[in-house]
């Protein structure tokens, strides 16, 4: 297992029978030296910081229909809403108020939040939080929607494959969705420019070494600026709804694999490792990541985004939410930054340093 460590951190990957070999064969010993490794590289290229996302949950409507997802469009018993363009800017100045440099807008594929809504959500965003970053994470969308976003503004965008196993796939959406579209938008992203972001659930139903080898594998080739990787949670109305959850160690364990894969990667400690286990978040970063998305959505509507059971933080206003996490990672050592939070090579390529 060390060899196998040593030359994922020297190469930077490893072929997909060695991931597999690295997983299945995991242990304490394997799980310390990785968790070590992947603290040491992301002291190397951010040090003690923790970039925050201000996470906007701004409508629980969506067009498809994933076997795993509270808000898939089959699901009757969800209480749907939309944020209106206002209370969204609201959320945002908020936020700003509280330092968040980003914001994160993210719902389900709602036709009624059309592309040109969007774009001009994002254009006020941007004319009145110039500092700012958005990122969007609104599914699959055409390509010339997602460079008329890009021109408007948006620098980052969220759009997790979920498993890169075309068979896997098919267990866990309906006939309609298909794995080639979702490849083919996130390569449309990575194209047009912006900091793209995939990542998949760990420990959902069907999936084993084999399939988060895939995983693996993809992530190295598309060479995204940021994985957003959880475990899997079912949520009770859903036809996985039985299915047990993923689980702490095996998400520890890819998040630091992933560290050394991506060095600079922007890699969330996700609110998913906190609903799993109560110290999940600080667990993860100690594991390499260095990003969380505390939910700045107004408190009325939280419970409704329901992408699966139990989850943390649906209770508290934002500035609560910021004072709690903000605790939760200085007691491990670290700090939160003021800053946007950019991928290196971003920040080179712009040129400039956002405060």
């Amino acid at each position: 297992m060390n060899e196998l460590i040593d030359r994922l951190e020297r190469q930077g990957g490893l072929s997909e029978q060695e991931y597999v070999a690295l997983i299945h064969g995991r242990n304490e010993e394997s799980a310390r030296i990785l968790r070590q490794r992947a603290a040491a590289v992301r002291q190397m290229h951010y040090g003690n910081d923790v970039y925050l996302r201000g996470l906007i949950e701004f409508t629980n409507y969506c067009k498809n229909d994933c076997y795993y997802c509270g808000i898939r469009c089959s699901n009757r018993k969800v209480e749907r809403y939309r944020l209106t363009e206002e209370q969204i800017l609201d959320c945002c100045q908020v936020g700003y108020g509280l330092g968040y440099r980003t914001f994160v807008l993210q719902g389900g594929e709602d036709s009624q939040y059309t592309p040109e809504r969007i774009e001009n959500l994002v254009r006020q965003i941007k004319t009145r939080w110039s500092d700012c970053a958005v990122t969007l994470s609104v599914g699959e969308q055409p390509e010339e929607v997602y460079r008329c976003w890009f021109e408007a503004g948006a620098n980052r965008y969220l759009l997790r494959h979920e498993t890169a196993d075309s068979e896997h796939y098919r267990q866990l959406h309906p006939e309609r969705q298909s794995l080639e579209n979702r490849m083919e938008c996130l390569r449309n992203l990575k194209k047009i420019g912006y900091q793209t972001g995939c990542g998949f659930m760990v420990g959902a139903p069907g999936q084993g070494a084999a399939q988060l080898a895939k995983d693996l594998m993809l992530i190295h080739e598309l060479q995204p600026e940021m994985v957003g990787i959880g475990p899997f949670i079912p949520q009770k109305d859903t036809p996985l709804g039985q299915e047990p959850a993923g689980t702490l160690e095996l998400t520890l364990y890819l998040l630091s694999i992933i560290r050394l894969m991506l060095p600079q990667v922007l890699l969330p400690a996700t609110t998913a490792l906190g609903t799993i286990h109560p110290q999940g978040r600080e667990l993860g970063l100690l594991a390499g990541a260095n990003v969380c998305m505390p939910n700045l959505s107004p408190v009325e509507v939280r419970q409704k985004y329901a992408l699966y059971d139990n989850k943390i933080c649906t209770g508290e206003e934002a500035a609560e939410c910021v004072q709690c996490l903000r605790r939760r990672i200085e007691s491990v050592g670290f700090q939160v930054a003021a800053t946007r939070g950019d991928h290196v090579n971003k920040r080179k390529e712009e040129g400039k340093l956002y405060v």
